[in-house]
């Protein structure tokens, strides 16, 4: 459990990449990129990313992105959350946040991709497409077998939307 410290949402700079790998490598079942990855998504996508930070802790990070052809829709790369700051809404709050943003306010759509067996993942988006008042969509995206040799879980495409922001 967290301290009460308040947390504090900031976009990321290109120093948080260190800090970003060390949550997504203790944040199973997460997949890890490189760290030259994670400060590549601190510095390129810091205006659609987000840190939580409590004190001088990263205790949540969000690397999303619009997608190249479509700037109503951010797609959710990675959802990071402590194992101190789980089960209190932070990921939900973050992506809140995000849509906050007035450089977003087009955005009407969210899209992430999850695998079958991350549960937590599945709670929260369904979570975001309540809080959004909209539906929530998935299908078969990337399959175990033809683009990961089996050697990842099928990823499912997941959709929300449309919604409004309140800008």
């Amino acid at each position: 459990m967290l301290e009460s410290k308040a947390i504090r949402f900031h976009e990321p700079i290109r120093l948080n990449g260190k800090e970003v790998y060390d949550l997504v490598k203790n944040s199973p079942p997460l997949d890890e990129n490189s760290m030259y990855c994670n400060f590549l998504q601190c510095e390129h996508f810091s205006d659609t990313s987000v840190c939580a930070k409590q004190g001088d802790t990263l205790v949540g990070f969000i690397s999303a992105y619009l997608l190249p052809n479509n700037n109503d829709t951010l797609f959710i790369w990675q959802v990071a959350i402590s194992k101190e700051a789980r089960g209190q809404g932070l990921a939900l709050k973050m992506i809140e946040h995000l849509l906050e943003r007035l450089h977003l306010k087009n955005v009407c759509h969210i899209e992430t991709t999850i695998t079958h067996e991350n549960q937590s993942s599945w709670r929260l988006f369904e979570k975001v497409a309540s809080a959004l008042s909209c539906e929530i969509h998935s299908s078969e995206w990337l399959n175990k077998e033809t683009h990961f040799q089996s050697q990842h879980s099928t990823e499912m495409l997941v959709k929300i939307g449309p919604f409004q922001t309140q800008h």
